[in-house]
């Protein structure tokens, strides 16, 4: 299978082309970033935008905030150096681990922010992910779409225009580059967020197991509302040079935010998702369907800042992509189907010329915190899926 000559990225990844050189384009963007932009006149950029909006009304923006350390980042930078009164915005899908409220309450006790929160009926979320998982290989539609569209209907419930997400897409995919200021709108949220398939679509799919208003935050606003209040909704990235491991260094000193181990994940990247119990399965997940896993993403970035030499990242990926998570039976006990049927069910999403194996894979080890976290048992027949529907092939 074909991979860039510089880093690690492989043809199986969404919107990635190579050069004559065989260098990946999410290489060659890096390099424009680093010398072509000019970030003191980005900075101006951002603080016209601040002029247009702070005091004007109950909040000067919206951070959306999982208490990964972006979202950590993003809301200690706009407090401290844009000096704005954020609303916290958060979307519980389900899946946060212990940790995560420790460094929260850490973070919002120190910054003193007003934070609101909106946690989604599981019984739909359970429904969703299972449903999703069939139609695209990806159980994570209800956490991409709940994310984007619920934290916009906020900003409208609100009435807070101004939104900061973190790095452009730029720093790792293709749909933009960073010639373009990325804005994280409709177009974006159809583009990569919602895989093909809206609410309307879902609730379809799901043939009347969950009401049409138990998805109304997984509905993109009305446009015409979005105008109406004048939506600005953009990267912070687009106009600070992002650099995550410096970024991670200023709020475990600053915060005291701290790291733990993720599946899959070497542990000098203490620092990359550990805010979710799903992380594991997610990247488990994208291993079968494109052989390519976590440490393949975070040693090309490494790569690309020059802090690990190709041949380095070679052998560490080696050691931790494609592990089988020690929490596979946990998540299957969540959307009650076997091992055989989560492979059955991605097998048709896998990307050309990639073949997954389960017969090659090795069990990982399991993260210190598992035993904590939920196990709830459900009524036995409060199964996600109709037992048609669970039968049923999807082509």
């Amino acid at each position: 299978m074909k991979r860039c000559t510089k880093c690690l990225t492989k043809e199986t990844v969404d919107t990635i082309t190579y050069d004559e050189f065989g260098v990946c384009s999410v290489c060659r963007q890096v390099e424009f970033k680093k010398e072509k932009i000019n970030w003191e006149e980005r900075g101006q950029q951002l603080q016209t935008i601040i002029t247009e909006h702070k005091g004007k009304g109950l909040y000067d923006c919206i951070v959306p905030y999982s208490g990964g350390k972006d979202s950590v980042f993003q809301l200690w930078y706009i407090v401290n150096e844009l000096k704005l009164k954020p609303l916290v915005v958060r979307y519980n899908h389900w899946g946060y681990r212990p940790l995560v409220e420790e460094n929260n309450t850490k973070v919002f006790k120190q910054l003193g922010v007003d934070v609101v929160e909106f946690t989604p009926n599981f019984h739909v979320v359970r429904e969703l992910m299972l449903e999703s998982l069939k139609r695209r290989g990806d159980f994570c539609w209800h956490c991409h779409t709940g994310i984007y569209a619920g934290v916009m209907h906020m900003a409208l419930r609100f009435e807070t225009p101004l939104l900061f997400w973190g790095e452009s897409t730029a720093e790792y995919h293709s749909w933009y580059t960073f010639e373009e200021m990325e804005e994280v709108d409709e177009k974006r949220f159809n583009r990569l967020m919602n895989q093909g398939m809206t609410a309307d679509d879902m609730y379809e799919f799901l043939g009347g197991r969950v009401e049409r208003r138990d998805l109304w935050m997984f509905d993109y606003p009305k446009r015409k509302d979005l105008v109406r209040l004048k939506v600005q909704s953009i990267c912070l990235g687009n106009y600070i040079e992002w650099n995550t491991k410096r970024q991670v260094d200023i709020i475990k000193k600053e915060l005291n935010w701290k790291g733990q181990a993720v599946e899959g994940v070497p542990p000098q990247y203490d620092y990359e998702k550990i805010e979710c119990t799903f992380q594991g399965m997610r990247d488990y997940a994208k291993y079968v369907k494109r052989g390519y896993g976590r440490a393949n993403h975070l040693l090309s970035i490494d790569i690309r800042n020059n802090q690990i030499s190709r041949e380095e990242a070679l052998k560490l990926e080696q050691e931790y992509d494609g592990k089988r998570p020690a929490s596979i039976d946990w998540f299957l006990d969540i959307l009650q189907i076997t091992e055989q049927e989560f492979y059955d069910l991605l097998e048709k999403h896998q990307v050309y010329p990639w073949k997954f194996d389960p017969a090659t894979v090795e069990t990982g080890k399991p993260v210190p915190d598992m035993p904590l976290w939920d196990t709830t048992k459900l009524d036995k027949l409060d199964k996600p899926g109709a037992p048609e529907a669970r039968a049923k092939k999807y082509v």
